[in-house]
């Protein structure tokens, strides 16, 4: 007889991790497979953005994430023939540099912690979706094989994903012309190691990135002659001479690799009950190392519905505004990034007027309060789906800033200002205690903020505006 699992997530890398983690801190059993013997060693995601740290922090890892990896507090973009464009971050749009394999060390710990598991040498062979269940069987490395039966199905076994195969969906796309190389070790030489390098030369960009214990990587794009298929020591020094700022040496390389960067979108992130996260619905362009903190994003935007629905509170039907919000987030990510690759690529002219213009920026402040948030991740915004169809339009829904804290209890939460905002909000509440938490606040001009379990705007306006939320969350209820 099958087992009966409530939730199976394939694929053990950052993604099915950080999945695993926030379902069992909810109290949702969860089962991880993961084909490979051993954890990832590879270091490709190395880049973790504010929203994305947020994730750790909800699952208790962040002091061993931050111990282990490097904080990033400025960009800092290098031209020829000119000074250096340094681009703050400030507290709220900070990053972490965290190799992906001490990444993965941290998360499966924090699994460990709540009580799970990883089943290594377990590979998927076979996923069947039902209207009740989805039949699932996998083997094991002694051949033995299992037959399982999961109420739901996260598939984030990678840009190769078995579960996307086995459920017919595409994943069209294209690939960027030449090769990627990346190469880490240790750099002697001077250049700042809390920031982020872009150096925009003539022979190509590359991207400096510190790393813990004095190491550092390069990355960058280059044509099909400049290297073969595997990276030699030379000549990863003369891509770091060719196109760094000079003076830097590596010591030693510990870590080569050359591959083809691809665009590529799952024609589909959902199909009955099972879905597609991280890699295994996109792939982008490496700059400005979006991949991972947007594959995280997706777990975020699923798990607070997912374990709604498991736990009864909240209607199937709040699952599908997954797929219309995730997709909205990934066109604008790979719109960005595929932007950020032809800043890369310009010609003379174009270097002139693209430096001429970001200088300007830094000067009246854009940068700061524009391009750093973007970076960071805060402006990604979602389509107003979440409640069905709404009379009126709402500005502040699908959106979110650094500002807007969701509640710590999974709740939605509802910030309310003045009296008959804080009474109707208290009310609102009180009806649903179990999804809603209510928190009056300071403020001249009355009304509502609802604030998401993943940190974006689910609603705001006015006082009057109230009765028209309590029915819009009725929508997403159980017993409507």
């Amino acid at each position: 007889m099958a087992d009966r699992i409530p939730v199976l997530i394939v694929g053990a890398g950052p993604c099915g991790l950080v999945a695993a983690c926030l379902l069992r801190g909810r109290g949702i059993d969860v089962r991880v497979v993961e084909a490979e013997a051993e954890a990832g060693t590879g270091s490709r995601a190395v880049l973790l953005w504010p929203p994305t740290l947020g994730l750790f922090d909800e699952i208790g890892a962040t002091s061993q994430a931050r111990s282990r990896g490097v904080r990033v507090n400025a960009l800092s973009f290098h031209s020829e023939g000119s000074t250096p464009i340094d681009v703050p971050l400030g507290e709220e749009n900070a990053a972490l540099l965290l190799p992906q394999d001490a990444n993965v060390a941290v998360l499966e710990a924090a699994l460990v912690k709540l009580g799970g598991t990883v089943e290594r040498r377990t590979e998927v062979l076979k996923v069947e979706p039902g209207p009740d269940g989805v039949a699932v069987t996998a083997r094991r490395a002694d051949g033995t094989e299992l037959d399982l039966v999961a109420d739901w199905v996260i598939g984030a076994d990678g840009s190769h994903s078995t579960v996307r195969q086995q459920l017919g969906i595409e994943f069209p796309g294209e690939t960027y012309p030449g090769k990627f190389v990346l190469a880490e070790g240790r750099i002697e030489g001077d250049f700042r190691r809390d920031h982020l390098h872009y150096h925009l030369r003539p022979a190509g960009v590359l991207v400096v990135a510190p790393l813990p214990g004095g190491r550092a990587r390069i990355a960058g794009f280059v044509d099909d002659d400049t290297v073969g298929e595997t990276l030699d020591s030379s000549t990863v020094q003369r891509i770091l001479d060719t196109r760094g700022p000079g003076g830097l040496r590596f010591t030693d390389v510990d870590t080569r690799s050359v591959f083809q960067a691809h665009e590529k979108v799952a024609t589909a992130l959902r199909k009955g009950r099972c879905f597609l996260v991280g890699d295994a619905a996109h792939v982008n362009s490496p700059a400005g190392g979006q991949g991972l903190n947007l594959g995280l994003q997706d777990v975020h935007n699923l798990v607070w519905k997912l374990a709604g629905v498991i736990a009864g509170r909240l209607d199937p039907v709040v699952l599908d505004t997954y797929e219309p919000e995730r997709f909205a987030a990934i066109r604008q990510t790979v719109l960005a990034t595929r932007r950020l690759t032809k800043q890369g690529t310009l010609g003379p002219v174009g270097v002139k007027v693209r430096n001429g213009l970001w200088r300007l920026l830094r000067a009246t402040g854009v940068l700061e309060r524009q391009y750093a948030p973007m970076m960071a991740g805060w402006r990604s915004n979602y389509p107003d789906v979440l409640f069905g169809a709404r009379a009126g339009k709402d500005k502040l829904a699908g959106r979110r800033t650094a500002h807007w804290r969701p509640a710590d209890t999974g709740r939605f939460r509802l910030l309310t200002r003045g009296a008959d905002a804080g009474a109707r909000g208290a009310e609102l509440a009180s009806a649903h205690p179990d999804l809603v938490e209510h928190e009056e606040v300071g403020g001249d001009r009355p009304g509502f903020l609802l604030i998401r379990p993943d940190g974006y705007a689910g609603a705001s306006g006015g006082p009057e505006a109230l009765p028209a939320l309590a029915r819009s969350i009725s929508t997403i209820t159980t017993g409507t």
